[in-house]
């Protein structure tokens, strides 16, 4: 054994034979003070041998702090079982620190799969103009799907909190000529009727891609990695025929209800399975807004409520324990 092993050995021995704090605490200063003694003999060692010790030094010395905080700690909690009085010269204990929000993780979790598909991580304001929000993603104003989204409005008609991130999208497309390949994640805000699956305000996923000759193939095999990658390959998932304006053809993406094994809850909505997103091919419209030849050029969009994809890979059985301190509310029947 060496000394430095021996000397720490020693001091721990001689702890546990001492059961008053203001020994254990008389036994350090006696130890630090050999310490310092040994220290201070340094200076007629060789250079090679002179940082060896001292670090040989260091280690003891650190050890009979720690050693020493242990002991205090072990005879603290005794003397609180035996209803003795509390030490404050005890170290506090360490403090538990948060973690990141579900959401936050779920979401550096597809960022790094998207990015390793080549998509760039977009961002853009969550105010936005009528025109990236709507009229670009060929929602013009009297186009029935703007009813479907319940907007909230800033300033009417032009200006509104983004009912979508959809509009980065549309930024980018202004900006940057293709190719393109980007994910743009961010909130999305709608007047809706909060309950278990729906809130006003929500975290949405937004995907894009415009090149030559991209096909709904390249699609379909996109959202199946993903899929696999989130959920694993024994999670059901259904693609069915479904309409957005954005795109054509549209597909809907659905989720087997985990919560009520397909029998039908307040999560699902009675379905069984619980709508994750929503894709397809590029709108020739919107590439015309956008001044991109469609002639030329293909491209497919997906856009996904993220909340829900956290509350299907976490557990999380309602919308609102995602925005706060775990709320008190009224479960629904």
């Amino acid at each position: 054994m060496s000394s430095q092993n021996q000397a720490v050995s020693t001091f721990a021995s001689e702890l546990q034979s001492l059961a008053n704090p203001d020994q254990v605490r008389e036994k350090r200063r006696e130890w630090l003070a050999w310490v310092r003694q040994q220290f201070q003999s340094l200076s007629s060692l060789e250079p090679a041998e002179k940082r060896r010790v001292g670090q040989e030094l260091n280690h003891v010395k650190n050890e009979i702090e720690r050693l020493t905080t242990e002991r205090l700690r072990e005879l603290d909690i005794a003397d609180r079982r035996d209803g003795q009085a509390f030490d404050p010269e005890l170290p506090a204990p360490p403090v538990r620190l948060g973690h990141a929000h579900p959401t936050i993780i779920i979401l550096r979790q597809m960022n790094a799969f998207f990015q390793s598909l080549g998509f760039e991580v977009e961002d853009g304001p969550e105010i936005e103009s009528d025109w990236y929000n709507f009229a670009a993603l060929n929602l013009p104003a009297n186009h029935p799907a703007r009813e479907m989204q319940d907007t909230i409005y800033i300033q009417e008609p032009d200006m509104l909190l983004r009912t979508q991130s959809s509009a980065v999208e549309t930024r980018v497309m202004e900006r940057q000529k293709p190719p393109i390949r980007i994910v743009a994640p961010g909130k999305a805000y709608r007047c809706e009727d909060v309950n278990a699956s729906n809130n006003y305000m929500f975290y949405q996923y937004e995907g894009l891609a415009i090149d030559r000759n991209i096909k709904m193939s390249h699609l379909y095999y996109v959202l199946q990695e993903f899929l696999r990658y989130m959920f694993g390959s024994q999670r059901k998932s259904r693609f069915r025929a479904k309409y957005y304006p954005q795109v054509e053809p549209g597909l809907g993406v659905d989720l087997a209800c985990d919560f009520c094994a397909g029998s039908g809850c307040s999560v699902c909505k009675q379905k069984g399975w619980i709508e994750i997103l929503g894709a397809g091919m590029v709108h020739p419209n919107v590439f015309a807004c956008m001044d991109i030849d469609w002639n030329r050029y293909s491209g497919f969009a997906f856009g996904m409520g993220l909340d829900r994809l956290v509350m299907a890979a976490t557990g999380i059985s309602d919308i609102r324990e995602l925005y706060g301190p775990r709320m008190s509310y009224i479960p629904e029947v």
